[in-house]
């Protein structure tokens, strides 16, 4: 007599339960569509505007994170380096060159979660284009790693994988349509351990 309604029960309790697993994972798989792809650095341009898909949408939602107007800031995220492998916290990188034309641009290094790596004390976990050394013409070069560096030097965690986080703010290539011509800083592996 309760056969049928305990199947049906049973089915619905599945179909709801995985279709929410599904979408949980799919909104932490991806930060939606169009993104761009500029040597080591990602972006989403319309990630913060109102033609985003309903993926971004759902995304930006759920990390309740501060939105940019079209033309206010573009994040550009680097999950590995130029040569293609993982940014990982035993390694040392070299970011060097220009970043496209800001106003004001960050650098930080992030977890898995894109949320900031706790500072350790003493030791710098951001930069940003007021506070960067620069070479006679303009360009730079920051060394990311556990041991210090002289110049400009990001630290690293003492395990892990990790991931860079570039924010251009009040910059014409927010709004650009012709953000593939743009040039990039390059991310290039230079050594791991403490050598």
């Amino acid at each position: 007599m309760f056969r049928v309604p305990l199947l049906v029960a049973l089915s619905l309790v599945i179909a709801f339960g995985g279709g929410i697993m599904f979408t949980l994972y799919a909104l932490d798989a991806t930060a939606g569509f169009g993104a761009i792809r500029l040597g080591a650095w990602e972006a989403f341009p319309s990630l913060h505007t109102a033609e985003a898909d309903p993926y971004a949408k759902s995304h930006r939602a759920r990390a309740g994170r501060l939105l940019y107007g079209t033309a206010e800031g573009l994040v550009f995220t680097a999950l590995d380096d130029d040569s293609g492998g993982r940014l990982t916290a035993g390694c040392r990188y070299r970011i060097s060159g220009q970043t496209p034309p800001a106003r004001l641009w960050t650098l930080f290094t992030a977890g898995e979660d894109s949320e900031p790596l706790p500072p350790i004390e003493g030791r710098p976990s951001a930069l940003n284009s007021w506070t960067v050394l620069r070479n006679a013409d303009s360009s730079f070069d920051i060394t990311v790693s556990q041991d210090a560096h002289a110049g400009n030097w990001l630290a690293l965690p003492a395990s892990g994988d990790f991931r860079l986080v570039l924010t251009l703010l009040d910059s014409p290539a927010a709004g650009n349509s012709g953000l593939i011509d743009l040039s990039m800083p390059k991310l290039e592996k230079i050594g791991c351990g403490h050598v």
